[in-house]
């Protein structure tokens, strides 16, 4: 990677720069490839947008990149890699699609789980003595709770166990786990890479060349691969991820602290407040706080689902990381049933921070 900022290699990085070549990387759509040539098939090998793609997100995270059609493939290309019989570490309220990706697995014997408490550092130094696969999700979704990223990955852990960190909600821009010590980072690519709500894209990016080789045939065998159209939405999606995320962690951190003070708000969850249980450990290491945030509403549920419907520029639905802002009572979906009733999981977009606020207090009656 030259000694450009993160800011910077996101427009250069993944540009041929052959004379006649075009200036932006353009989606080929080809499944398969005139031989005698090293790229036979679009599915073993890729295509040249998928190769731009893989070379942007690979050098802005430190490693070797493997694109996927969502972050769901790529996480459980992670986890269908485990021998029969492991024991895993992961947080006790996770993302809800891995969350049943885990409990599948579990039902049918092939790992055990140990859920823990993300902030509970200890009890993850100790699973890192136990566990074939240590899944770190940070900050976590949709509580915001960050791990100690640089203990953790950094500590030492008996041969053969794997760390992960799906760092989707951070993106590389705020922390690079794989220099922390982790094995592996996961990026659910739909959220804030390609950030306009129109793809689904996932990415594993380890230093590990044999674990590369290895996600790679996986992706291979279980048909994982991204689509050209999506592969060059990301690429033009990341472009911009700087810009975005400067503005919508500037808005989220203004939103937060209003919030605090709102009296139909009981509980607002982000890193960035001094009250949030995990501030500490996220501003000694992250290079700034996001822009999710969650908050409890006072009354019951049926209040907060009111809030989600009452909202006008604020958009109701699920998802995250695009330049729109959306929020979402998470306890009504499948798997989330530990969440609090009232808790809103809220995206904070590009748009005026007036505005937004003005549609929260509307929405909070």
């Amino acid at each position: 990677m030259p000694d450009w900022s993160p800011d910077t290699w996101l427009i250069a990085a993944g540009r041929s720069r052959a004379t006649g070549d075009p200036l932006n990387v353009p989606p080929v759509f080809a499944s398969n490839f005139y031989l005698p040539d090293d790229r036979l098939y679009s599915r073993t090998d890729g295509t040249p947008t998928t190769d731009a793609l893989e070379a942007l997100l690979g050098g802005l995270e430190g490693g070797r990149a493997l694109a996927f059609g969502s972050g769901m493939a790529a996480a459980a290309v992670v986890f269908n890699g485990l021998p029969v019989g492991s024991q895993i570490a992961v947080p006790s309220d996770p993302y809800h699609g891995v969350a049943g990706l885990i409990d599948e697995g579990e039902a049918q014997g092939r790992w055990t789980v140990r859920r823990l408490d993300q902030a509970d550092t200890t009890a993850w130094l100790d699973a890192l003595q136990q566990c074939e696969l240590v899944w770190l999700e940070s900050p976590e979704n949709p509580l915001i709770t960050v791990a100690d990223l640089p203990t953790i990955c950094g500590a030492p852990r008996r041969a053969g166990t794997v760390v992960a960190v799906d760092s989707t909600f951070a993106t590389p821009l705020i922390q690079r786990p794989l220099d922390y010590g982790a094995d592996i980072v996961m990026h659910s690519a739909t959220k804030f890479i390609g950030g306009h709500s129109d793809l689904l894209a996932g990415v594993l990016v380890t230093r590990d060349d044999e674990r590369y080789e290895e996600f790679h045939r996986r992706r291979l065998l279980h048909g994982a691969t991204i689509g050209a159209m999506e592969a060059f939405l990301t690429i033009r999606g990341a472009r911009t991820l700087a810009l975005r995320l400067e503005r919508a962690q500037q808005n989220a951190m203004e939103l937060a602290t209003r919030l605090e003070q709102h009296p139909g708000i009981s509980r607002v969850l982000y890193p960035g407040l001094p009250s949030h249980g995990t501030h500490a450990v996220a501003k000694s290491f992250m290079k700034g706080f996001g822009a999710m945030l969650s908050f409890e509403t006072t009354g019951d549920g049926a209040r907060a689902s009111a809030v989600c419907a009452r909202a006008e520029l604020i958009n109701h639905a699920t998802s995250l990381g695009g330049v729109e802002s959306t929020m979402e009572r998470r306890a009504v979906l499948a798997g989330q049933e530990r969440i609090p009733p009232t808790l809103i999981r809220m995206s904070v977009g590009c748009e005026h921070v007036d505005d937004i606020w003005a549609d929260l207090t509307h929405a909070l009656g």
